[in-house]
């Protein structure tokens, strides 16, 4: 199960203290860097080591008369070390900073998210074997199909999970770069040798090329695996939604002592945590085209993206965990109702076999097109009258002038109906 802990944990990441610590975690790599080379004396980098930090609100004093947010913490952190601080963002410009340590934060975030994605696989792969068994009615349009064992639903979900993890993966690997190669990404002021060392002590790979900003198609794959992911989470949550309205009623989200569905209905217990993910999951695909966007920026870069990146990268990972939490509680805690499940199975009174029929006749060398006449015929009085289908079939003397009650009782086996299923479940089996 999800900790509330791990949702506030997005927000201890995109706060802040966070943002500004991984500022100066990259300007003090660039600073190790020029010191390994001998600009740097070993006094003055132990001091920067040692004595280098800002304070917030100091920031914010000085931000408010420069209008500047990178200076203004230089500044701060030019008073915490005195001259030293000369030593301090050499050169570089300030999107070499902001850049790298921005993906240093998107990489944090996409480690918690991937902690909690696969949680919710292993906990899909469990209920799919649990309901292996649990034979429903498969759904097509919404309308009655053919039976499809309930357990199939979590390992379409799983496979799926599966899918988005190696999407979240690669986001990850992708958006692990740096850029500190200067204001039009030239190296004109600190070198591409220098730019591999710095990186390096950060975990980071270096950008072939870059202009002033690390290319912003990489940001957008971040953010179209978390949308990817919320609309496999939303997927999940608009079955239960359809599978819990009161005429189904095959499933139902948990719903815990004390709580209230209504203010005015006492009886009413609503999909509530899975009609909250549909509306999260919209947010998120409406920040993947805010990323479409920031793509395209004039010519080696303006700072039309800035802004919206600090709404959609820390809006996204907040409400991509969120759903992540909701969906696993749910899943975790589903109740599933057996006998309804059997009543829904029953309710057309097996006319989910008329493919097995028509097969049948078929294999008896009648024309496709009077044969399914044949069935669809019994099939629609069945749905009509509410009588049995397997009597209308039995009846029919047309089809048993086609075919043997032996070979019917065959085609009304519900073995033969469900063989399939095994070989799909032996693909999952470890």
């Amino acid at each position: 199960m999800i900790e509330r802990y791990e949702v506030e944990g997005i927000s201890k990441i995109w706060g802040r203290r966070n943002k500004f610590q991984k500022w100066l975690d990259v300007e003090i790599a660039i600073t190790e860097v020029w010191h390994e080379w001998g600009e740097v004396p070993d006094a003055s980098l132990k001091n920067i080591k040692q004595n280098a930090n800002f304070d917030l609100g100091r920031i914010d004093e000085i931000e408010k008369k420069v209008q500047h947010d990178v200076i203004a913490f230089l500044t701060s952190v030019e008073e915490s070390i005195g001259k030293d601080s000369a030593y301090v963002h050499k050169g570089i410009t300030s999107y070499d900073v902001v850049d790298t340590a921005f993906s240093l934060l998107i990489r944090e975030s996409m480690e918690l998210v991937l902690k909690d994605a696969r949680i919710f696989k292993d906990i899909l792969l469990k209920k799919g074997f649990k309901y292996k068994d649990l034979i429903s009615i498969g759904r097509t349009h919404g309308i009655h199909a053919e039976p499809v064992s309930f357990g199939i639903k979590y390992l379409i979900w799983y496979e799926e999970i599966n899918r988005n993890i190696e999407r979240l993966e690669r986001a990850k690997e992708i958006i692990s770069v740096g850029k500190i190669s200067g204001s039009v990404g030239t190296y004109i002021h600190f070198s591409s040798e220098g730019e591999e060392k710095a990186l390096s002590k950060l975990d980071l790979k270096a950008c072939k090329v870059s202009t002033q900003i690390i290319q912003r198609d990489r940001h957008m794959e971040v953010l179209y695996a978390l949308a990817s992911l919320g609309s496999l989470i939303e997927k999940i949550a608009v079955e239960i939604r359809h599978l819990q309205r009161t005429d189904v009623l095959e499933v139902e989200e948990p719903f815990s002592k004390g709580q209230k569905g209504s203010s005015s209905m006492p009886h009413k217990r609503n999909p509530v945590k899975c009609e909250r993910i549909s509306g999260l999951a919209r947010l998120l695909r409406g920040n993947l085209s805010v990323a479409f966007e920031n793509n395209i920026l004039w010519h080696e870069r303006d700072i039309s993206h800035s802004s919206a990146e600090r709404v959609i990268f820390p809006d996204s990972f907040h409400s991509t965990l969120f759903m992540l939490k909701d969906i696993i509680y749910v899943i975790d805690g589903l109740n599933v109702y057996p006998e309804n499940i059997k009543k829904n199975l029953d309710i057309t009174n097996e006319v989910y076999y008329s493919q097995k029929i028509l097969t049948l006749l078929l294999d008896k060398g009648i024309g496709r097109q009077k044969v399914y006449e044949l069935v669809q015929e019994c099939a629609l009085e069945s749905w009509k009258e509410k009588k049995s289908f397997r009597k209308l079939i039995f009846d029919s003397k047309e089809i048993n002038a086609i075919c043997s009650k032996a070979d019917l009782e065959n085609a009304f086996s519900k073995e033969a109906l469900l063989r399939g299923i095994g070989d799909i479940y032996k693909r999952f089996e470890t």
